[in-house]
């Protein structure tokens, strides 16, 4: 089996600059970074779990995803880190239309996440199920998150409603291993139950239950995908101080751009399978590292689509960006068949060329032309999109965020900027202990709309 992993160049990440300087100038601040990581995973402080995630016995989720694939129909029940992730396997690693196939053909059951508290878009997932052929994946460590929790005591109504007998049957919930509603649930009803490990927030938990549970009920090789996260996690820890560390040259890359004014960072696949992944990263590096008036804004594209919508501004428009690329380099294969008619003659260039080559061809055009304007481009080429180099892609991104915070002295796994917001939440929807939120957020609500227009 090919075990290769990634292929990164970072020969144009620092425009004008050379590299190896470039990274060598934060290498001591990355070593220490790479020492605390190792200490707060060994130690189990609160935030490092993730760092032994890959070494996880599977058995569990395995036993409960047999369970599930006993359905019709599987819908998570999270948002932000407990539906992403989730997204991004299913979409990687699946059939891109996986739930319009056949039950034979799919070889499991269709899939659907509720995240967003949008009653249309809810409800339009329950109208479309059996209630008795359907289970649900209510996944929030605090068993607290607004969102998740309408939706979860929205399908709990609308199971019993429907004639289940008993709807903590077709409910597993994954949380936090000993507090919070949804384990106190679980204790009276006696649903089925999983645990987010103590210590690994929700953006580092998608090689967790969280993730791994409905990606095996789907059949994903969740085994290969943890395989993989190894496998990159042994090669960055073998290769630190060393400029073969594909984490460091990340960290490295984002910290020297942004301290040149390039406070964004476009993640640009060129795979659809991957255009998921884009979201996941979002979220892992908007909310890991933008604390304290500091950070870089990810920004999601899709090559070839983005080509068409960004890459003017990418190209000429502010020097504000680091873009990192990433190429697939086998896919399967669609021959751009020879035009037959006089019309069509003006096309006859593309004719028997791949559409994949293709693809791969206009990565290689808009990275050419961004560097040509002095852009700082940065390529990562994975062999095929499959479970093993997806669970490496994983891995590398966590480990490159973790540590270009922790570098910089910014705490990547808290989120105050979110927990406030929480707060407001709460205390307008009236939940006991957070009236003074309520109060502030109408004041501050009142205050923004003094100046109005209406139409």
């Amino acid at each position: 089996m090919d075990e290769r992993l990634i292929r990164i160049d970072y020969g144009t990440a620092f425009p004008g600059l050379d590299p190896e300087r470039e990274i060598g100038s934060v290498k001591e601040l990355l070593l220490s970074s790479s020492g605390k990581i190792r200490e707060g995973a060994r130690e189990g402080k609160e935030g490092f779990g993730w760092f032994n995630l890959p070494e996880a016995d599977t058995g569990p989720v395995w036993r409960h995803a047999e369970w599930l694939r006993s359905f019709d129909t599987v819908i998570q029940t999270g948002i932000g880190g407990s539906a992403l992730g989730n997204q991004m396997l299913s979409r990687a690693l699946t059939h891109p239309y996986y739930n319009e196939l056949t039950a034979e053909e799919r070889g499991g059951p269709r899939f659907y996440v509720a995240d967003n508290a949008d009653p249309e878009s809810v409800s339009s997932i329950l109208e479309m199920t059996d209630p008795s052929r359907t289970a649900f994946i209510v996944a929030s460590k605090s068993g607290a998150t607004a969102e998740t929790m309408a939706n979860f005591l929205f399908s709990l109504d609308f199971l019993g409603r429907n004639g289940v007998e008993d709807p903590a049957s077709n409910i597993i919930v994954i949380t936090d291993p000993q507090k919070g509603a949804l384990r106190t649930f679980a204790e009276e009803t006696g649903c089925r139950v999983m645990s987010v490990p103590g210590n690994v927030g929700g953006r580092y938990s998608v090689l967790s239950p969280v993730g791994l549970l409905s990606a095996a009920s789907q059949g994903a090789d969740i085994q290969a995908i943890l395989r993989g996260a190894s496998a990159m996690k042994k090669q960055i820890s073998g290769t630190e101080g060393k400029t073969g560390n594909p984490a460091w040259v990340i960290a490295a890359a984002s910290m020297r751009n942004y301290l040149a004014g390039r406070n964004m960072v476009v993640l640009m696949p060129y795979s659809d399978r991957l255009e998921a992944f884009s979201e996941w990263f979002c979220q892992l590096w908007a909310e890991s590292l933008g604390k304290d008036g500091r950070g870089s804004t990810p920004v999601r594209a899709l090559g070839a689509i983005d080509q068409h919508s960004q890459v003017q501004l990418y190209a000429e428009g502010p020097d504000d960006k680091l873009y990192i690329f990433i190429t697939v380099e086998e896919r399967a294969e669609v021959i751009i068949p020879e035009p037959q008619l006089k019309s069509l003659e003006s096309l006859s260039y593309l004719g028997g060329k791949g559409m994949g080559e293709m693809l791969g061809l206009e990565a290689m055009s808009t990275a050419a032309a961004l560097i040509k304007a002095n852009r700082p481009v940065m390529g990562i080429s994975v062999p095929s999109v499959d479970a093993f180099r997806l669970g490496g892609l994983i891995f590398l991104f966590e480990y490159a965020t973790a540590i270009a915070g922790i570098a910089q002295g910014i705490d990547p796994f808290d989120q105050p900027g979110v927990e406030q917001g929480k707060r407001y939440t709460y205390g307008l929807m009236q939940r006991p202990g957070f009236g003074k939120y309520a109060e502030e957020a109408r004041e501050i609500s009142s205050f923004s709309r003094r100046n109005s227009i209406i139409i």
